[in-house]
C-alpha cells in the first residue's frame, strides 16, 4: 500500500475499530487527551493525517500495546502524511486527488462511462480536446495531461490492477477532437484490451435504456480484505462523492455485473471500433 490516501484510509478504519473495542466515544477520547472533538473527528474521517506522537497517545488510550500492531499503525501514520499528486493541488479538486490515491492502491477497478472515455483510458490528444471543450485554459490542460500520464503508469506495473470497463456505444461514436484524434483513441482502446488485466465491453445502442445510463461510477476493491470497497461518483464542477458503506457499494457492484451481461463480449470491441471509424 504505497499511496498516502489509501494508508490514511486504512489507518482511520483501524483507529475507529480500536476506539470501539475500547468502548470510548469520540468526545471521551478528546477529553482524555485534551484535544478538540473536531481533531478526533477529522482523524477518523481521514480528512487529516496523524503524527506518530498523536498515534501513540491514541494507542495507549485504546490499550493497544502489541509491538507488531503498533509498528504497523506507525508505518501507516508516517505514510499517510505524504502528499500524492501534490504538484496538482492548485488545479485539481481535493476529492479528485483523493480518488487518485485510492485508484493507485486498488487491486480491481470497475468503471462505467456512458458519456466520455474514463481518464485511465484516454490518449493525450483526446484529453486535450475534451478539456478545450470544457473551456479549460491551455496551461491547466498541460498539467492535467501530466497528471493523467502519471495515473496511467499503473498499466505498466509488475502487478497492475484488474481493470473492467463498460462503455456506452455512444462513447465510441462521438468524435472528440475530430476523426484523426478519435481514431487514434479507439486504436489505443483496442491495444489496451489486449492486455490480460484489461477488459473493455460496449453496451450497444440496441439495448436502449439501462440503469447506469444516468451517470458514470467507479467501484474499487483493495488487496487487503479488511479494506471496504469504495464507490466514486464524479459530479460536475469538481463535486465528488465517496461511498464505502458495504450495503451501498454492494449494490453498485451488482449493477456493474448486470451491465456486463447487457454489454457485448470483450472480444467484440474491435468490431465496434471498426464500425465507429467507418461511420465517420
Amino acid at each position: 500500500m504505497a499511496d498516502s490516501a489509501a494508508m490514511r484510509r486504512r489507518l482511520r478504519i483501524e483507529l475507529r475499530r480500536a476506539r470501539n473495542t475500547a468502548k470510548l466515544t469520540q468526545r471521551q477520547v478528546a477529553d482524555a487527551l485534551e484535544w478538540s472533538p473536531s481533531k478526533v473527528i477529522r482523524i477518523e474521517s481521514g480528512q487529516v493525517g496523524i503524527s506518530v506522537t498523536d498515534l501513540r497517545a491514541l494507542a495507549g488510550l485504546y490499550g493497544v500495546h502489541d509491538p507488531a500492531v503498533l509498528g504497523e499503525l506507525e508505518t501507516l501514520a508516517r505514510g499517510s502524511r505524504r502528499q500524492p499528486f501534490a504538484d496538482y493541488r492548485d488545479m485539481i479538486p481535493a476529492d479528485t486527488i483523493k480518488y487518485f490515491g485510492y485508484e493507485a492502491s486498488a487491486s480491481l477497478i470497475r468503471q462505467v462511462q456512458p458519456l466520455v472515455l474514463p481518464g485511465l483510458l484516454q490518449t493525450e490528444d483526446y484529453t486535450r480536446a475534451l478539456l478545450r471543450a470544457y473551456g479549460t485554459e491551455a496551461a491547466a490542460i498541460d498539467r492535467v495531461v501530466d497528471s493523467r500520464r502519471e495515473r496511467q503508469a499503473l498499466f505498466d506495473r509488475a502487478e497492475p490492477p484488474q481493470i473492467f470497463t463498460v462503455l456506452d456505444e455512444a462513447v465510441l461514436r462521438r468524435r472528440v477532437g475530430g476523426t484523426a484524434v478519435m481514431t487514434r483513441q479507439l486504436e489505443r482502446l483496442v491495444a489496451l484490451a489486449e492486455r490480460p488485466h484489461v477488459t473493455i465491453q460496449v453496451v450497444p445502442f440496441d439495448v436502449g435504456a439501462y440503469e447506469a445510463i444516468q451517470g458514470p461510477f467507479i467501484h474499487l476493491e483493495f488487496p487487503d480484505v479488511s479494506d471496504p470497497d469504495v464507490v466514486f461518483l464524479d459530479g460536475q464542477q469538481g463535486s465528488a462523492t465517496f461511498i464505502d458503506d458495504p450495503e451501498i457499494t454492494g449494490r453498485f457492484q451488482e449493477s456493474f455485473l448486470a451491465l456486463e451481461d447487457l454489454a457485448s463480449a470483450p472480444d467484440q470491441l474491435p468490431a465496434y471500433v471498426e464500425r465507429a471509424i467507418r461511420s465517420w
